[in-house]
């Protein structure tokens, strides 16, 4: 956990990270405090690009992918999805920031589903 001005310090650090992926029409899809890394200067740095799609700024896509804590509504109910979902799990991780754990953490994955 921790206070609320760091926590805002990252936010927006990995909110401008989003903002140039998304200005490069790249969806994320696995924001998570696992792929946030941060450098000797204290600055963030996403990693794991792996989940990573190029797609069009009106297009929707229906892969199922990403860690089920931070997934957003429409990727559970695989309505399709596009750049949004970065940031619902950006709001996620802000939660867990500031609380320690992420909204809907749960043991059991399979209530997550």
């Amino acid at each position: 956990m921790m206070n609320e001005n760091m926590a805002k310090f990252y936010f927006l650090q990995i909110l401008y990270g989003i903002e140039y992926l998304h200005s490069k029409s790249i969806i994320y899809r696995d924001l998570k405090p696992e792929n946030i890394l941060i450098d000797a200067d204290g600055n963030c740095k996403i990693v794991d690009f792996g989940l990573s799609k190029k797609i069009d700024r009106k297009t929707k896509t229906f892969s199922y992918c990403g860690s089920a804590e931070y997934m957003a509504p429409e990727m559970i109910l695989r309505t399709g999805h596009s750049f949004g979902i970065d940031y619902y799990s950006l709001g996620a991780l802000l939660y867990e920031l500031v609380t320690g754990l992420p909204p809907y953490y749960t043991k059991n994955h399979e209530e997550l589903q």
